[in-house]
């Protein structure tokens, strides 16, 4: 089954003709060779551009390809553009599999009978079809009679085992790829599949996304600016989740938004702050917010709301990586380079040995461009793709973290400017980083870590008298006792110096006894020989 899979995905490579992506000063004669005598493997699109003839490759490979083609168009430091755009076309658009297969499933998962146990008017055929799962409509009857729009999210059968069989053939080419490939190291193929691996696995555990979904949804409890569907987690396994139906417009449906007449230019800056609000105030976001995954409320459209769904992908950071970015993103609008180079070594991203004023120059060198334009015309998402390549340059690592950020937030400005062409970013921005900054530093921040510990402090207090009397107890005892640690240290390491000394004698000596004895002056050779014994017994003592 591996071997017939493997032929299938390297005809498939050949008969799109991607063996053009590997330079020919890379390819072997032996390499190319080899490639001749596969003559029934030839390019069938040649007169595509090698962008496209990759997009149809993995689309014709099948689901994980596609997914795994989504990913790699946000890895736009390692593709050029032309093959990073064609493969943001990629649309995960897979045929449904059999509704009632489906319906086997949840069945299966909750343990019914019959669906109509739990739910009515349960629809056979999809609502939609995607790479990892489908969504069926059903309505849920609830304890008190009442019944509840829902969606019914099923994770396709044996896909897991297409997943984990894929995931290996990826790997095994990774790992070819970084041996043989002059720029294997640069590419970093296996890091790119290990991620991907990550990421997709992460996503067959439909009790993971409702998990996340229910966090969003708490974090935006009772906003004005994002709605997550409620998750009724009661009927939620690895494998079937159940969640409140939406009836939202979608996002890219620019038409029915304006018939609605929906202010765009308010809800293209709430998406800007949305995004911003779940990374610096709750440090937890929805890292899959392209436009098949978010819907705006029909109600109140002069008051526009957003309707996330599909938490599978959410990304976190850590309280240093959302201080250092926010100062990175505040000290680029206000073009301080120096002080983002600065940053980028005490955050650890690059080594400490980085010469700041070097990196202070690339950096220049690649934003001053850039800020010729006016603001409303520059990429905020490219920006930060520029300076994530400059540092790599300087040894940074890729952060995954990072690169999540960078893919959600070229969506976030994508659709913003899809919304409202005329929206800039910055200006919406840079307000709301420059107050965070304000709120993590001075007296009110100081404030506010007094008023998290208080509880904690207060829970001690009394605990202080008991605690310093047995320091003042102990103290003077804990020091002696450190004291003779070290003068015993201090004896054993004179000891090991002098065994360390005789051992070297003892040696030497040996050495002399030896070469005596081969000019035959057997009397000092004796002599030698008998110290060395006396030196080799003083080290062994």
């Amino acid at each position: 089954m591996r071997i017939s899979r493997f032929y299938h995905i390297q005809k498939t490579l050949l008969q799109f003709g991607l063996d053009e992506l590997i330079p020919p000063q890379w390819q072997p004669w032996y390499a190319r060779l080899f490639r001749r005598s596969l003559f029934w493997l030839r390019n069938r699109h040649p007169q595509q551009p090698i962008g496209v003839r990759l997009r149809l490759a993995l689309q014709s490979l099948g689901p994980v390809w596609v997914k795994f083609g989504q990913m790699l168009s946000t890895r736009r430091d390692l593709f050029p553009p032309h093959l990073a755009d064609e493969l943001a076309k990629l649309q995960d658009k897979v045929p449904s599999f059999d509704g009632a297969q489906a319906q086997q499933l949840i069945e299966q998962a909750l343990e019914l009978e019959d669906i109509a146990q739990l739910f009515s008017g349960f629809e056979q055929t999809p609502l939609a079809s995607a790479s990892i799962a489908q969504v069926h409509s059903a309505r849920l009857i609830q304890p008190d009679g009442n019944l509840a729009d829902v969606v019914i999210k099923v994770i396709r059968p044996d896909i897991r085992q297409q997943i984990l069989a894929d995931l290996a053939l990826m790997e095994t080419l990774a790992d070819a790829a970084a041996r043989f490939l002059p720029d294997g190291k640069r590419l970093r193929p296996r890091e790119v599949v290990s991620e991907y691996r990550k990421t997709i696995l992460d996503e067959l555990d439909l009790q993971r996304e409702a998990a996340n979904a229910i966090q969003l949804r708490r974090n935006f409890d009772n906003s004005d600016s994002l709605y997550i569907p409620f998750v009724y987690s009661d009927y939620s396994r690895p494998n079937v989740m159940v969640m409140e139906r939406i009836y939202g417009i979608p996002v890219s449906d620019i038409a029915a938004l304006q018939a609605q007449g929906t202010d765009m230019e308010l809800l293209a800056k709430r998406g800007v702050e949305v995004f911003f609000t779940q990374v610096f105030r709750d440090s937890f976001f929805h890292a899959d917010m392209h436009p098949g995954n978010i819907f705006v409320s029909r109600d109140n459209p002069q008051n526009p709301k957003y309707i996330g769904i599909d938490c599978g992908i959410v990304g976190t950071l850590n309280a240093e990586d959302k201080r250092y970015l926010a100062e990175n993103f505040v000290a680029f609008f206000n073009r301080d380079y120096k002080k983002v180079a600065q940053l980028h070594v005490d955050s650890g991203w690059v080594p400490a040995h980085t010469k700041v004023e070097e990196f202070e120059s690339a950096i220049r060198t690649v934003c001053e461009p850039i800020f010729q334009k006016p603001l409303a015309e520059i990429s905020f998402g490219h920006v930060l793709l520029n300076l994530f390549n400059t540092a790599r340059r300087f040894d940074m690592q890729v952060q995954p973290q990072l690169v999540l950020l960078q893919k959600t937030l070229l969506y976030i400005e994508g659709l913003g400017r899809q919304l409202y062409p005329q929206l800039d970013l910055w200006k919406t921005a840079k307000p709301f980083l420059e107050n965070w900054v304000k709120q993590q530093v001075g007296l009110p921040a100081i404030w506010r870590q007094v008023k998290e510990n208080l509880p904690f402090w207060a829970e001690k207090l009394p605990q202080m008298p008991n605690l310093l009397h047995q320091y003042l107890e102990q103290g003077p005892k804990q020091q002696r006792q450190l004291l003779q640690q070290l003068q015993h240290l201090a004896v054993q390491q004179r000891k090991t110096r002098q065994q360390i000394i005789a051992a070297t004698f003892a040696a030497a000596l040996l050495i002399s006894a030896s070469m005596l004895l081969c000019f035959d002056n057997l009397v000092s050779s004796a002599v030698l020989f008998a110290a060395s014994v006396i030196c080799g017994s003083r080290a062994w003592r």
